[in-house]
């Protein structure tokens, strides 16, 4: 666990040691259906970024429904992170050169020149994170305390809830 003042650094980080998630939608008849995504590589400053197909599901619900929820879990550092955000599609030839990587070649195969080829842009609004010790014999040790002294506290785990709105560097 590190100690961070800033809480968009320690979210950053998680974000950064996790690199896949899961991305949350709200289908057209209201159902919550989650994807697994990479993340861009960027520098997490309150937006997350991904790629998409205009014509994939997870794009037409994002269209009616903007709320999303992006989960990250590292579990061999013992880290989970849960962003909610706002979503948004983006059509940014300059945008979409900039996070390229070849990987994406799988999915998009004539690569930036994709006809349906688009960006999903997350605002985040609000995170969570759980962050424990990745030593299995701290876990059990301190889930041992945690029970012999009926304080929950006492596990050895950082959980907080983060309000990013206002503190991202994008308005």
């Amino acid at each position: 666990m590190t100690e961070q003042t800033d809480p968009v650094t320690r979210i950053a980080e998680l974000v950064e040691r996790a690199r896949i998630c899961m991305l949350t939608t709200m289908t057209l008849d209201g159902r919550h259906v989650a994807r697994p995504m990479a993340v861009q590589d960027v520098e997490f400053d309150g937006d997350l970024w991904f790629f998409a197909s205009s014509d994939s599901a997870k794009v037409a619900e994002i269209m009616a429904n903007r709320q999303v929820n992006v989960s990250f879990s590292n579990d061999k550092a013992s880290e989970w992170t849960s962003i909610a955000g706002t979503a948004e599609v983006v059509e940014d030839r300059q945008k979409a050169e900039e996070l390229w990587s070849a990987p994406l070649k799988t999915w998009f195969p004539d690569g930036l020149d994709t006809p349906e080829l688009v960006l999903l842009k997350v605002r985040a609004e609000t995170a969570e994170y759980w962050d424990a010790p990745s030593s299995k014999v701290a876990q059990v040790f301190g889930a041992a305390r945690a029970l012999i002294s009926k304080d929950p506290d006492k596990f050895p785990a950082d959980n907080e809830t983060v309000d990013l709105r206002g503190k991202t560097t994008n308005p």
